[in-house]
């Protein structure tokens, strides 16, 4: 199925497969092509209507029965660490942060291949070998960068590679964490949560003043730790807006939450318009 704008870029519609999150599920996607001179204008004019990147399509959820997966990013100038946050800066602190450029090593397919192994032997991506890898971290024509994590703990001489690492796109209005891995025996120090605390930092450093996290799926045990993170806000029903009750979100469950595809479709702003939420 083809939906089409007035002006490019088309999007088109997934066929429906099981939902990742919710079980019993069914998800579909709504998405388009990242690709020629408008690529970064677009990313980011899509990015703050929800959609995510992955390598040179840009998608949202948009199934027929429900409306659970929110994009979900945190506003920089109003988080504040909460206790177990601080905690787990502490326990963390021995790791070094390097900002490299997207090209992928063999270091860090390893570790990518180690944690996929530790932790989704069962995910949609746990086949990826090192030339898919390489076209998740290369294949884009936005700004990105992959962030590594070293361990100091460890001397340069016996280091073997990076122990965390986050391939991360620059957006207009804030970084947004496209994947994130770690060495699977770092789990109890909860590296995921601190690559996102970090990425707080460096958004600060650079004066954006959003971190976008992927999406929130009420109901999903894999994605309630998003929630804990102070000044977090989800797009819901065209605009962002703080996240509030959590029990306020048992009708994105419900098979009328969502909008016809081509409603949808009809209200997505392009560059050059004013974004659709803002």
């Amino acid at each position: 199925m083809r939906h089409t704008l007035p002006v490019a870029p088309q999007f088109y519609v997934t066929a429906p497969q099981p939902c990742p999150y919710l079980e019993g599920r069914m998800e579909r996607k709504l998405f388009t092509a990242l690709q020629g001179d408008n690529a970064g204008a677009l990313n980011d004019s899509l990015s703050k209507q929800g959609f995510r990147r992955s390598q040179n399509v840009l998608y949202r959820p948009s199934c027929a029965e429900c409306a659970a997966c929110m994009s979900a990013r945190i506003r920089v100038a109003d988080f504040t660490p909460s206790r177990s946050q601080r905690r787990v800066i502490k326990r963390n602190a021995h790791l070094k942060r390097r900002a490299t450029s997207p090209w992928a090593t063999e270091e860090q397919y390893s570790l990518f291949r180690r944690y996929l192994d530790g932790r989704h032997a069962d995910g949609g991506m746990a086949d990826m070998d090192m030339f898919e890898f390489a076209a998740m971290v290369e294949e884009t024509p936005i700004r990105s960068r992959v962030i590594e994590y070293a361990d100091t703990n460890v001397a340069p001489k016996d280091r073997d590679g990076p122990v965390a690492a986050c391939l991360t796109d620059i957006l207009d209005d804030g970084l947004s964490m496209v994947y994130s891995f770690f060495a699977p025996e770092l789990a109890k120090s909860s590296p995921g949560t601190y690559l996102i605390l970090d990425h707080i930092d460096i958004a600060r450093e650079l004066g954006l003043p959003y971190v976008y996290l992927g999406y929130w799926v009420p109901g999903s045990p894999k994605m309630g730790y998003k929630a804990k993170f102070a000044g977090l806000e989800v797009y819901r029903g065209g605009h962002w807006g703080d996240l509030g009750a959590l029990d306020d979100y048992h009708t994105a469950l419900h098979p009328l939450s969502t909008d016809p595809i081509a409603e949808q479709v009809a209200r997505i702003s392009l560059p050059g318009s004013q974004p659709a939420g803002e």
